[in-house]
């Protein structure tokens, strides 16, 4: 059915939901902005199981808060993540921080003991304290423990309301890491357990994924970015007997080189892992300017 499109309207004094309305009114990006709110909106309002896939570190950009905010609120369910977003939670949690506005070349950074992610820096000394306190969690862990078992473990051990992992502990919400080693907290894994009886068990994982897609319920994806968390999530409709009802996923990537960060969702229907009938939706853009507006729209429409 088409519509109408109406020039944007933009006045002093808008809130960022307003934004969203009005750029519901317009077409490209800020109009599939707005169709990402109302498909977001339809998967609460519908009583969907949301899977949220969080790719690249978006936490050193500043959205860890925001997804934990999510978590608290119940419009997220379950959680796939890479373990660089998890590790830079941990130490956000134990007391460690991002910056932004340094001006050093890469060599003087090194110097100076500062990593840099793109604009975001971190100090070598949060590594440090990451690596004490999270050897402290690890001392009340022992045995044979899958992924998902160890984020609660952890979970339980933090204090700060901005962590999206312990907001998933306090709500009962299941992290699962796919690509756990290839972090610094999987490093930090693999010396404990040098030492001392832990195994992780990285394929368990899988089971407890078939059996949150198989449960009966509607089910939503949201992808920020793709690769690893984005694949986990779809792979395990592929033994459900179900498929996604609702897909949105938010890229920079492109479908022409092959990587799945920039797969179609349209291209997920010759998998099974979403339907011809299922409601999709893709946003070209970046996902630290996209999904806080988008959030910002759906909170406004679930207050309606």
């Amino acid at each position: 059915m088409s519509k109408k499109i109406h020039p944007l309207d933009i006045k002093k004094g808008m809130t960022a939901a307003d934004l969203i309305r009005e750029y519901g009114k317009g077409a490209f990006g800020s109009g599939t902005i707005a169709e990402a709110a109302g498909l977001y909106t339809e998967m609460l309002t519908g009583g969907c199981t949301v899977f949220l896939g969080l790719a690249g570190a978006l936490v050193p950009a500043g959205l860890g808060k925001m997804v934990a905010d999510l978590i608290r609120d119940g419009m997220v369910h379950v959680v796939v993540s890479t373990g660089a977003n998890v590790t830079h939670d941990l130490i956000e949690a134990f007391g460690g921080s991002h910056f932004k506005g340094i001006v050093e070349n890469d060599s003087q950074l090194r110097e100076k003991g500062l990593d840099r992610i793109y604009d975001a820096y971190i100090e070598d000394e949060s590594f440090v304290l990451f690596e004490n306190k999270i050897k402290e969690v690890f001392h009340t862990v022992e045995g044979d423990v899958s992924v998902s078992d160890l984020m609660r473990e952890i979970g339980r051990h933090l204090e700060s309301p901005y962590s999206f992992i312990r907001q998933a502990f306090l709500e009962k919400v299941p992290v699962f890491v796919p690509a756990f080693t290839d972090s610094i907290l999987g490093l930090h894994t693999f010396l404990y357990a040098q030492e001392h009886s832990l195994t992780v068990d990285h394929v368990r994982d899988i089971g407890k994924m078939v059996e949150l897609t198989s449960a009966g319920h509607k089910a939503g994806a949201i992808f920020l970015g793709g690769g690893v968390p984005k694949n986990f999530i779809f792979q395990a409709m592929l033994l459900s007997p179900r498929t996604f009802e609702y897909a949105l996923q938010i890229t920079t990537d492109r479908p022409e080189y092959g990587g799945l960060s920039g797969a179609t969702l349209e291209e997920a229907i010759s998998w099974g892992k979403v339907s011809k009938n299922s409601r999709l939706c893709t946003c070209y853009c970046d996902a630290t300017i996209a999904f806080p507006l988008i959030v910002a729209g759906v909170r406004d429409n679930l207050q309606k």
